[in-house]
Parts: C-alpha cells; sequence; structure tokens
C-alpha cells in the first residue's frame, strides 16, 4: 500500500488541500507534500493527525477504497509455525525501508500462485 497516495486521495475526496491539512495538523505544507509523493514516511503519530484532520479513523488510512475490514474470528488464526516465527523475528530486525521492499515482494509472490 502506497500511504502517501492513500492520503492524498482521502484529502481530495474531502476537498481539502495541503493547506488545509496543514492547519488543522501543524505539519507543515512541504512535509505533507513529501508524505504524500511518497518521499518521507510518516509516523503513527503523524498518521493519527491526518486521520484526524481528515475526520476519518486512523485504520481507514489503511483499507483500500471505502471497504469496512472484517473481522476474523479468533478462534480461525492460526499460530505461526517455525518458520513463520524464523521469518517475523527476521523482518522485524530490518529497518523500515527493507521491511517495505519485503512486503511489496510477498505481496508479488502471493499474486503470482
Amino acid at each position: 500500500m502506497d500511504i502517501g497516495k492513500r492520503l492524498s486521495e482521502l484529502r481530495g475526496v474531502k476537498g481539502l488541500s495541503q493547506g488545509d491539512i496543514e492547519k488543522r495538523t501543524g505539519l507543515l505544507r512541504c512535509y505533507i507534500s513529501r508524505v504524500e509523493n511518497g518521499h518521507t514516511i510518516p509516523s503513527i503519530q503523524t498518521l493519527e493527525k491526518m486521520a484526524k484532520a481528515l475526520e476519518i479513523e486512523t485504520y481507514q488510512l489503511f483499507l483500500e477504497g471505502n471497504k469496512e475490514p472484517k473481522a476474523i474470528p479468533a478462534e480461525s488464526r492460526a499460530t505461526p509455525d517455525r518458520r513463520e516465527n524464523e521469518v517475523i523475528e527476521t523482518f522485524r530486525h530490518l529497518n523500515a525501508k527493507d521491511q517495505g521492499i519485503v512486503i511489496a515482494l510477498v505481496r508479488r509472490l502471493a499474486r503470482a500462485t
């Protein structure tokens, strides 16, 4: 997911300019532009500010379109096996940029199957 593109789309749907977001969040317009253009990855706190400025819940930044997330019953969640735990532990040691690369690669592999 391209969070910057999503923020830009949501801002457009709400009819807001980057200046409007600047006023509502206290973040500089140039920073907002860098986030929307994928040059900067915002922190969770920044995403929370932007969601509030857009008058949406933070989780909605991560949805595709306007679809509501589906709840997964606890009993249907699989417990990770040894190999999955190894992947998770290794992933946690990567920097944010490398984590993004891994996620993109896994998504492509999943689509190829």
